[in-house]
């Protein structure tokens, strides 16, 4: 007789969902499912709009990850009209320093909020207990601290993009207004102790990570493919290569092989959708590969997994991305291996920001063409959301208007690994009695 297991809702998650997970005789795990029932209909509603409205419309797919919503719109748009080339320096300096003030506030919140409350106080304290209040009352002032570098990347993104949830100043050909002195000077005073707060997280991170090795290695461990951005030189990104060059996709097997390494924009030849019966989001896989089993997931492991290294700018990031490849290897199918990836991806956050806060081109004036029209044409724009690659793409007619919208975004990069790894983890529990073997540490906070 078979027995249904529901979640529902899954509260900590960007977004709504539900997991199913059906159990035949003697508990075997007969299927998993992650249910995404809301619809949303984002790529009809940018139809028949001015091409420029786009990075304005993009912010609300996601209140979590706005900010690379409202660029890669706006790449989308400048690919589209042929202008993704020709904008200031300056312009796309503050693109970056604005994307990755996103990256910092979204991991510190994805680490503080969502995973550190089952790792501190042990996966099998009570549930209302495991929350980010909990972690507060236990330890305020690492409370206070992580709290305060939430703050400081959304506000840093307030300051660029004018509004921290629902960005408006990234505009096709540039930005529409610079950053001044005293407010980057604001910025860059705290970045000392940011980076020591980044440094106090690693510390934590570490002792986790030894804590919880036994379970990292054995738990959920699910070789699927991995898609995410890189420079041509195979160096980690969630923006671009650089001024004036696209950024590559790369796709890695579960064997570790490269199989895929082209501009960005070239998607659509490696990437494929398939519409899951019991999903409103789409599954995405290596299209040369097939259904179900060129699945892959993106996010921060995906990202560790396709770079070779960590970005010239950063400095503690690379001795960070060492260790991590020492213990886990390449490629790493460690799904709790996320959280250790995600630190070092806000190490090499904060890194590269405070390198552009100190750029004295950031505050330059020249952040915008001064004659942009609108153009027939399609080209995609790809950025790395915190959670993993968003693709836009666009068709423009000679007016300027949105005639066709294509994306594909983390949410449907993750979901059909994320399923896979659900499974696994119910395999784990319900057939080989993972819990009754694996080591689990005392909890860090009582």
């Amino acid at each position: 007789m078979s027995k249904i297991l529901k979640i529902q809702p899954i509260t900590r998650l960007e977004g709504h969902g539900d997991v199913t997970i059906k159990l035949g005789p003697d508990f075997k795990v007969e299927d998993a499912q992650i249910n995404v029932t809301s619809t949303r209909f984002f790529e009809k509603f940018f139809e028949g709009r001015p091409a420029e409205h786009a990075p304005r419309l993009a912010p609300r797919i996601c209140g979590i990850c706005p900010i690379p919503h409202h660029l890669t719109a706006a790449k989308a748009t400048e690919g589209a009209w042929g202008i993704w080339d020709k904008i200031p320096r300056p312009a796309y300096k503050l693109r970056e320093l604005m994307i990755q003030a996103k990256q910092v506030s979204s991991h510190v919140l994805h680490i503080a909020a969502l995973q550190l409350p089952d790792l501190v106080f042990g996966p099998l304290a009570p549930p209302e207990k495991r929350n980010v209040v909990a972690i507060i009352n236990a330890a305020p002032e690492l409370g206070k601290k992580v709290l305060w570098a939430m703050k400081w990347g959304q506000e840093l993104c307030r300051a660029i993009g004018g509004k921290a949830v629902h960005p408006i100043t990234a505009i096709p050909g540039g930005m529409s207004k610079p950053l001044d002195e005293d407010t980057r000077q604001k910025f860059l005073k705290d970045v000392p102790q940011l980076v020591e707060i980044g440094k106090e997280v690693v510390e934590i991170g570490d002792k986790l990570v030894n804590d919880y090795l036994d379970v990292i290695t054995k738990y959920a461990v699910v070789p699927t493919f991995y898609i995410g951005l890189c420079k041509a030189n195979g160096e980690h990104t969630i923006w671009e290569d650089d001024w004036q060059k696209k950024a590559h996709l790369r796709v890695m097997n579960k064997e570790g092989k490269i199989v895929e390494d082209r501009p960005s924009y070239e998607y659509k030849e490696f990437v494929g959708e398939y519409v899951s019966p019991h999903s409103m989001a789409t599954h995405v896989y290596h299209k040369q590969t097939g259904y179900p089993e060129g699945l892959w997931r993106a996010n921060t492991l995906a990202r560790l997994n396709v770079c070779d290294k960590m970005d010239s700018r950063t400095a503690l990031a690379p001795e960070l991305f060492k260790k991590f490849r020492d213990v886990v290897g390449r490629p790493c199918h460690m799904t709790f291996a996320y959280i250790w990836a995600r630190i070092i991806e806000t190490i090499a956050a904060v890194e590269i920001a405070a390198n552009l806060l100190q750029d004295p081109e950031i505050v330059s004036t020249d952040v915008k063409l001064a004659d942009v029209m609108p153009k027939a044409g399609n080209l995609a724009g790809v950025s790395e959301a915190p959670r993993g690659t968003l693709i836009h793409e666009y068709w423009s007619d000679d007016k300027g208007i949105i005639t066709k919208a294509n994306m594909v975004v983390a949410t449907n990069h993750n979901i059909g690994g994320a399923e896979l790894s659900v499974k696994q983890a119910a395999i784990d529990i319900f057939e080989k009695k993972i819990l009754d073997s694996v080591k689990l540490p005392e909890p860090m906070f009582k």
